[in-house]
This record gives structure tokens, sequence and C-alpha cells, in this order.
């Protein structure tokens, strides 16, 4: 049960940061704060729970190289979170370039900021 209250508040402070930088990337290439907002909105919820699966497959995992570990997870964790808010931004803008181009943008911003959010939570036990 511990387990589970520490994925869930994992996710949790990940998707705070993680719909923060949505948010602003998504008002900075519309140009719209409602656009930013809905994206941003259903981001949160989608990623909240993909999230939290996310952890369950990787608390299972059998890499315990934590180097490695942080990398592969960043990785895998970026090609579902990107892909999402690709289609998000594509739906909620009605523009494929438009989704493609946040969804492009956040792969370099939340890799930065999703490999440094593991590292803290690393050090957390």
């Amino acid at each position: 049960m511990k387990i589970h209250k520490r994925h869930i508040i994992k996710s949790l402070s990940w998707r705070l940061i993680g719909t923060l930088d949505t948010f602003i990337l998504s008002y900075v290439i519309t140009g719209s704060f409602s656009f930013g907002f809905s994206i941003s909105g259903f981001d949160f919820f989608s990623k909240l729970l993909l999230y939290y699966f996310h952890e369950r497959i990787w608390f299972k995992s059998k890499i315990r190289n934590a180097n490695q570990r942080h990398l592969f997870k960043t990785f895998s964790w970026r090609v579902v979170g990107s892909l999402t808010t690709l289609i998000v931004a594509w739906i909620v803008a009605g523009n494929p370039f438009t989704g493609l181009r946040i969804g492009l943008l956040e792969t370099l911003t939340k890799i930065i900021l999703y490999y440094l959010h593991e590292k803290i939570w690393y050090k957390i036990n």
C-alpha cells in the first residue's frame, strides 16, 4: 500500500510540472490562453492515469542500474507523453501542425524536466 501512495504522489507532482510546461508551450505556440488551458486540462487528466500505469510497469522492471533506469524511463515516458499531447493539441486546436509543434517542443523541455524529477524522487526513499 505504501508503494501505491508513493506512486500516486509522484504522479501528481509530475503532472503539476508537466501541465504547467504544456500550458506555457501551448499558449506560446497558439497565442491563446483558451487553447493553452484546454490542451493542458485534457492533458492533465489523461496523463495522470497514463503516468500511474507507467510507474507501476517500471516498478516491476528488472533494470536496477540507476542511470540506465532513469534514462530508459525518461524516454519511454516521453514517447507516451508526447504522443498524447500531440493528439490532444491536434483535437483541441483542430490543426495537426499545431499538435505536432507542441508535441515536438514539449519532447525537448520535458525530457530535461522529467529526468530531474526522476533523480529527485529516486533520492526520496
